[in-house]
C-alpha cells in the first residue's frame, strides 16, 4: 500500500526534525575545546587548502565572517596561511598538526558520545537503528 501524500509528508517532517536534533546534539554537546561554527572550518580544510573566499562560499557565510572565523583558527596555532605563488593578494590556509589533532579529537569526542547514547538500546533498536541508517543513505544520495 502506498502511503498518501500527508502521511509521507508528516514522516518527512519527524525525519527531518529528528535528523537536525541529532545534529545539534552532536556539535554542541561536543564543542568544548572549539566552536562548531570553528569545527566545521577545520574540516572543510581536511580535504585540502582552501582561499577564505572558497570557505565563505562553501560555509555560505560573509568574507568578514570567515575572515573572523579564520583569524582565530590562526590564533589557535591550527590553521596555516600561505600566499599564492601566482597572485600575493591571495591566501591559501591549510590545516597545522594541531589542526588535524584537533578535527581527531573533536570526532572521536562525538562518536563517544553517540556510543554513549546506543548503549542504552536493545539489540532490536539497534537493527532498527542500522537499517533507519541505510534507508538515510539511499535518501540523502538520491
Amino acid at each position: 500500500m502506498v502511503p498518501d501524500r500527508d502521511s509521507l509528508q508528516t514522516l518527512a517532517s519527524d525525519v527531518r526534525l529528528a535528523c537536525q536534533h541529532v545534529s545539534r546534539r552532536v556539535r554542541y554537546d561536543n564543542c568544548h575545546e572549539i566552536p562548531p561554527h570553528q569545527f566545521s572550518v577545520l574540516a572543510k580544510l581536511s580535504n585540502g587548502a582552501k582561499t577564505p573566499g572558497e570557505l565563505a562560499r562553501i560555509e555560505e557565510v560573509s568574507a568578514p565572517s570567515m575572515t573572523r572565523t579564520v583569524n582565530g583558527l590562526v590564533e589557535q596555532g591550527l590553521v596555516a596561511r600561505s600566499a599564492d605563488p601566482n597572485d600575493g593578494r591571495r591566501q591559501h590556509l591549510e590545516l597545522t598538526p594541531s589542526g588535524r589533532e584537533m578535527i581527531e579529537r573533536t570526532r572521536a569526542s562525538r562518536d563517544d558520545w553517540m556510543v554513549q547514547r546506543l548503549q542504552g538500546l536493545s539489540t532490536d533498536e539497534l537493527r532498527v537503528l542500522r537499517e533507519a541508517t541505510d534507508i538515510l543513505q539511499r535518501v540523502i544520495h538520491v
